[in-house]
Parts: C-alpha cells; structure tokens; sequence
C-alpha cells in the first residue's frame, strides 16, 4: 500500500476516524487507548469501541513501543441511543 492510502485506511467506522488521526494523535501525546478515544472519537461510535479498539492498541505499540499486554482496555461506557427531544422533555408531536 502506498503511504497515502494507508494513512485513508478508516479504523473506527461508526465515527470515520481514519488511521492518519490516530497517528496523529499518538504523536502529540496520547498514550492510552482511552487517551486516543478522547482526542479523536474513535471508539466513541454505536458499536462502543468492539472494532476499533484492537486497531488502536496496536498502532499505540507500533508508534510508541509500549508493550501490548501494558495497554488498558477502553473504558467501558453503557450503550447511547439516540432520542428525540420531544420525547426526553415528555411532551407528545
């Protein structure tokens, strides 16, 4: 793969973070999972995470030589759903 197409690889497809971001992001300091999540969305989609979370460690490990087994997990957050605002104020359409 060429540089460019790879840097376009999406990591986390619910929140459309490609892998340039996450590089990115390592770059300017983040060294957790959870580090990366914060700057960047990525495990923040519908899926909370269950895809992109591995992707994300291992370009940590790549990027910073931290050791995989030393990489917390992402913070586990209950499941979202979206809602309408006439239905969290309690009022009927």
């Amino acid at each position: 793969m060429a540089q460019g197409t790879e840097a376009s690889v999406c990591v986390c497809r619910c929140e459309e973070v490609d892998a340039a971001t996450i590089r990115q992001a390592i770059s300017e300091g983040a060294i957790t999972v959870n580090d990366v999540k914060r700057r960047t969305r990525a495990g923040m989609g519908i899926c909370q995470g269950i895809f992109c979370t591995r992707a994300i460690a291992e370009t940590i490990h790549a990027q910073s030589g931290i050791p995989m087994e030393e990489l917390e997990p992402m913070t586990a957050r209950p499941p979202a759903r979206l809602m309408s605002v006439a239905d969290l104020a309690g009022t009927e359409d």
